[in-house]
């Protein structure tokens, strides 16, 4: 059994039936208009794979007898052992789009390159106005991330790192910057394999003994 993880708590929670058409015309007016954005928490594990709800969104339309609502949910989904993807599910139900937005993200799961339990090395990375700075930390340190960059590290199987948001803090940009930086990573055994160079093993010195007076 799969359980789901939403990132951020939702103050009103949707309706799981829709509303006599009297009901939905009287929501109308002062105070009746829909909030918009809706996030959520729960987490599902599952099939080897984590699957994180990190932002819920609901819109509303306006017809004659009312408002139809509609949700979109932004899913982030890993091995934790360096693949993840990121999909945006719609539908008129909450957990229609919740999990919508899970198949999506698991066809669209890339590997990405990681050193033991960090990232190879320093990157900046930007998506619309979102910029992420990720940097490589010892082991120990953690996930020094905010919940939305803490969501795609920890599905793709990162450990110990250190970051930063300096732009935009729109959920779907910021999981997308923090993704392109994930995927723009590489090893050292990746780049000399790419340059067409041979891979040199550095031999450690041998220890001096220290010598009797």
């Amino acid at each position: 059994m799969a359980e789901t993880e939403i990132i951020e708590n939702s103050e009103q929670q949707p309706q799981a039936q829709r509303e006599p058409r009297e009901q939905r015309g009287g929501q109308r007016g002062r105070g009746g208009r829909s909030g918009g954005r809706r996030p959520a928490d729960e987490s599902r594990e599952g099939d080897d794979l984590a699957e994180k709800v990190v932002y819920i969104n609901r819109s509303s339309k306006v017809v004659k007898g009312g408002r139809r609502f509609k949700f979109s949910a932004l899913v982030v989904v890993g091995d934790k052992k360096g693949r993840v993807g990121v999909a945006l599910g719609k539908a008129a139900e909450v957990a229609d789009a919740i999990r919508r937005g899970g198949e999506l993200a698991r066809n669209k799961m890339q590997a990405v390159s990681l050193s033991a339990s960090t990232i190879p090395h320093e990157v900046f990375c930007c998506y619309g106005g979102a910029k992420i700075l990720l940097r490589p930390a010892s082991p120990g340190t953690g996930i020094i991330a905010g919940k939305t960059v803490r969501a795609v590290l920890e599905s793709a199987g990162v450990k110990d790192i250190l970051t930063k948001s300096l732009g935009s803090k729109n959920a779907a940009n910021v999981v997308k910057a923090t993704l392109n930086g994930l995927l723009s990573l590489r090893t050292r055994e990746q780049i000399y394999k790419n340059r067409g160079l041979e891979l040199k093993k550095v031999t450690p010195a041998p220890a001096v003994e220290p010598v009797a007076a």
